[in-house]
């Protein structure tokens, strides 16, 4: 304070004698200025007319400048500082009373330290002028990368010949700063947590990469050289290139050129060491016989899980000019990552931590004076999931060619054990940086590898009949003894439906619920949906969750009865028995529901964290009765332990499962006979004292022509054989 306040009186001295040799010469042009002053006047006059508001509203604007206090200025250029419009902070100034610093070296030098510290939610208090020293006193508060900075200070005003102007210096940015000096910004980048599942596997984490750059000044023939590494490293001629113009870039500096995959000479001689492991060594080996290249070990995001995981785990990218826009004010830096997708995504907070962040001022020799703000650095937490790797990867070998989705949870507790999408894409490409060729045909693949099938809602088929069955027992409206009597295999309830059916595919007697849950009979459910009736139906399925959000960390889309507000008519109706109709609804949310019938009625809710003797919450405690869910888990059995069961593939000696098989016709409309089909399998754990208990939901598109829903339940039980038999 005390060296600002000096600095500023001598300036005022020699600034009075200036202007008074500046006052002796103006007085030769006094008069020439009047005659001036009203020609000019006389031109405002004379375009009145055309002009008059606006340029009454500039001479105001002037005179009002010229009027304001020192108080009023000092306000005005903190404003100008907060809106970074250094070119109006220049404007307020007397530049020979600032020693004569020029509007570029103003600039740069305001806006390097303004901008560099990240300024923001700047105020200015204690606002006071003393007219003896010319000087208005002030405390100034801010925000910035490294915490908030309040001090006060001091900045000259003198009066010249039609308003005050201000004698700028360093001092005004801090007090302590000096011409010579510099604000240094020092950032200790935060780690990011880890993504583990529940035994500790790491499904996102820290691994090596290799970086492979190029120092200009050893290479050969530059052009061949040059064509051969982007040939290498599959880029173009003209990236590599524009790498090496860059102004930085001297003769033995390292240029990096890009991320390539780690490979130890470890890996190659494992019995895991695969094909691209093999070729990526094999490039690299290539890479380091141009003279010039070298490859140093980098650390970097990694996804051992790869496929597998990518479309829950997501990934992290670099951050842009658009995302330092959206999260200015977070810490987030030019070299910062920002999850994208996937759990990166949905914890980025949690995982990012925040950046330590030091500033300080250094003298000429670089020696620090004084530090300005501290804030310690706060590493991201480990995020661990209820995920278990090794059922995810089962899932994802047998589906990977498939479009398909699964969901596994606990029965009892609701813990996602997998969630899985296929066909996939390895979330470490967008790590590694992806060629436009790769981008271009993850994005033109037919099966949508990017697209995330198990946050979607699908037609459930007959795997929604257990559903209907228990709101058919609820309602009263379904004895399970009832016969409903032969219908073969086509039937109409009547004339009015004109050509329309419900089909089914075998016969048996009696038709009753167990039996009808067994031979999956479209014709009984179609009768059962009717029994219940249109409000009853939709008012049930509004209870267990139906156009209503999943209580869940990952946004899923909603359940729906019909595409309107209701069932439209008895046939849609009819067909919403057996899971057709315009019933939609999403893997997960299936599963949840099937939980009632392990849990004694009460839908469980899912969840993704939190600690493992988490006591397990309710999504809806009476979802349906306990003898409802008793009933409807024995004919479940029945379905995979009856050997005329549609799911007696999946049967144990061992242990009791219990689920359904659905197929689901897809089709533009009734008429239409080229329609595809959804094969689906929810299969459950039926004894609570399982040691490993799983509630398994898999749907898989276009099954048609490749055994329906019998192509699933051979995946599913290859899954079931590896989860239930581990120890």
């Amino acid at each position: 304070m005390k060296r600002h306040t000096n600095i500023s009186r001598n300036t005022s001295r020699i600034s009075r004698q200036k202007r008074k040799n500046r006052l002796l010469a103006s007085a030769i042009l006094i008069g020439a200025a009047v005659l001036c002053s009203l020609l000019c006047l006389l031109f405002v006059s004379a375009g009145a007319g055309r002009h008059g508001k606006g340029q009454r509203q500039f001479w105001k604007g002037q005179e009002q400048e010229k009027q304001k206090t020192p108080e009023e200025l000092l306000l005005a250029y903190m404003d100008y500082v907060a809106e970074e419009n250094y070119e109006a902070m220049y404007g307020m100034l007397d530049v020979e009373a600032s020693g004569d610093i020029s509007k570029e070296d103003f600039i740069n030098r305001n806006a390097a330290i303004y901008e560099g510290i990240g300024i923001n939610n700047l105020n200015i208090t204690n606002v006071a002028y003393n007219k003896e020293n010319e000087t208005v006193s002030f405390k100034m508060t801010f925000n910035t990368l490294a915490g908030e900075i309040c001090f006060e200070n001091e900045a000259c005003f003198y009066k010249t010949e039609d308003a005050y102007k201000l004698a700028w210096s360093d001092a005004l940015i801090f007090p302590q700063l000096l011409q010579t000096d510099k604000v240094r910004v020092s950032v200790l980048e935060a780690k990011r947590g880890e993504i583990l599942d529940r035994d500790g596997r790491m499904l996102a984490g820290w691994g090596t990469a290799a970086t492979v750059g190029i120092v200009p000044g050893k290479l050969g023939d530059k052009a061949s050289d040059i064509a051969r590494i982007a040939e290498l490293l599959e880029m173009e001629q003209a990236a590599v290139l524009k790498k090496l113009e860059a102004g930085w870039v001297k003769d033995d500096s390292f240029v990096p050129l890009r991320t390539l995959p780690g490979v130890k000479e470890i890996d190659l001689l494992s019995i895991e060491a695969d094909a691209g492991m093999l070729e990526e060594k094999a490039r690299q080996d290539q890479l380091l016989q141009i003279p010039g290249v070298m490859i140093s070990e980098t650390k970097i995001r990694e996804y051992p899980y790869r496929e597998a995981a990518a479309h829950l785990i997501g990934y992290v990218q670099n951050v842009t000019a658009e995302d330092l826009e959206k999260h200015a004010g977070e810490g987030y830096t030019s070299n910062s990552m920002i999850g994208r997708t996937g759990m990166e995504g949905l914890f980025e907070k949690e995982l990012r931590g925040e950046n330590g962040c030091r500033i300080y001022i250094t003298d000429q020799a670089g020696k620090e004076k004084t530090e300005l703000a501290k804030k310690e650095v706060r590493h991201g937490i480990n995020l661990t999931l209820s995920i278990d790797a090794r059922l995810q990867e089962y899932l994802y070998e047998q589906f990977q060619e498939d479009k398909s989705c699964s969901a596994a949870i606990d029965p009892g507790t609701g813990e996602v054990l997998a969630l899985v999408s296929t066909p996939s894409y390895d979330n470490n490409d967008f790590i590694f940086g992806m060629s436009e060729e790769q981008w271009n045909l993850l994005n033109e693949d037919e099966n949508k590898p990017l697209y995330n099938r198990f946050r979607q809602v699908w037609c459930p088929g007959s795997t929604f009949k257990p559903v209907i069955a228990a709101i058919g027992l609820e309602t009263g409206t379904l004895d399970p003894m009832e016969d409903f009597g032969p219908e073969g295999l086509s039937w109409q309830k009547d004339a009015s439906w004109g050509a329309y059916h419900v089909t089914t595919l075998h016969e048996y007697a009696p038709h009753v619920l167990e039996n009808a849950l067994i031979w999956s009979d479209n014709i009984y459910f179609a009768k059962a949906a009717l029994k219940i009736g249109r409000e009853q139906l939709e008012e049930h399925l509004l209870k267990v969750g139906f156009a209503n959000k999943i209580p869940f960390e990952i946004t899923m889309a909603n359940a729906q009865f019909s595409n309107e507000e209701h069932i439209q008519s008895e046939i849609q109706l009819a067909d919403s028995g057996y899971g057709q109709g315009q019933v939609l609804i999403n893997p997960l949310h299936l599963a949840c529901i099937y939980s009632a019938f392990y849990n004694n009625g009460t839908m469980v809710m899912p969840r993704l964290t939190g600690r493992p003797d988490e006591k397990p919450k309710a999504w809806v405690a009476d979802a349906f009765s306990k003898d409802t869910a008793n009933q409807v888990l024995e004919g479940l059995k029945k379905v995979v332990n009856h050997p005329d069961g549609t799911g007696y593939a999946l049967h144990r000696d061992d242990l009791v499962l219990a689920g359904k098989t659905g197929t689901a016709e897809i089709k533009a409309s009734k008429e239409d006979t080229t329609g595809t089909e959804l094969g689906w399998m929810a299969v459950f754990t039926a004894d609570p004292s399982a040691l490993r208990p799983i509630l398994l939901v898999s749907m898989t598109e276009d099954v048609k022509g490749r055994g329906g829903s019998g192509y699933v339940v051979q995946k599913v039980k290859t899954v079931l054989d590896h989860w239930l038999d581990e120890e």
